[in-house]
């Protein structure tokens, strides 16, 4: 398993030291040959904003934009993990104080996320310098 994961991408604009780069997606269908005749072949366009100071990347610039495969895995479990950890211990917490109640139970874990998602709203800023790609040139110019 490499520790880096890695996708090709398009320079749209660059601003303040910040790159925005168009990256493409694609499942396993794409370098098949018949996908043209296939319904099944899936891509997803994304855009992610990588910051590169003293970059002198142009816009139409073929990249490849790059991240560690820890910093992704840490990722998952901020967004999904502890959320999931958080919402069960209080489900079962207020199942035990409520003298097993499902509906106050249900509703108290399900209310008591949204401080975690303040949280991370808030410290979004943290997050992004902590959780930020690297950009690698491909020596390939679109005209």
């Amino acid at each position: 398993m490499a520790n880096e994961i890695t996708h090709i991408g398009t320079v749209e604009n660059t601003q303040g030291g910040w790159v925005k780069v168009r990256i493409v997606q694609a499942s396993s269908c794409s370098s098949c040959q018949i996908k043209q005749h296939c319904h099944s072949s899936e891509s997803k366009e994304k855009v992610v904003e990588v910051y590169a100071p003293g970059a002198s990347y142009r816009p139409g610039d073929q990249v490849v934009v790059a991240a560690s495969v820890s910093l992704g895995l840490q990722a998952v479990a901020w967004s999904f993990v502890v959320p999931f950890v958080w919402l069960l211990a209080v489900l079962f917490g207020v199942m035990k104080a409520s003298g097993g109640n499902e509906a106050v139970a249900a509703v108290a874990a399900l209310v008591s996320l949204a401080p975690y998602y303040v949280m991370l709203y808030l410290f979004r800023g943290r997050f992004r310098k902590h959780f930020s790609f690297t950009l690698k040139p491909t020596h390939i110019h679109q005209p």
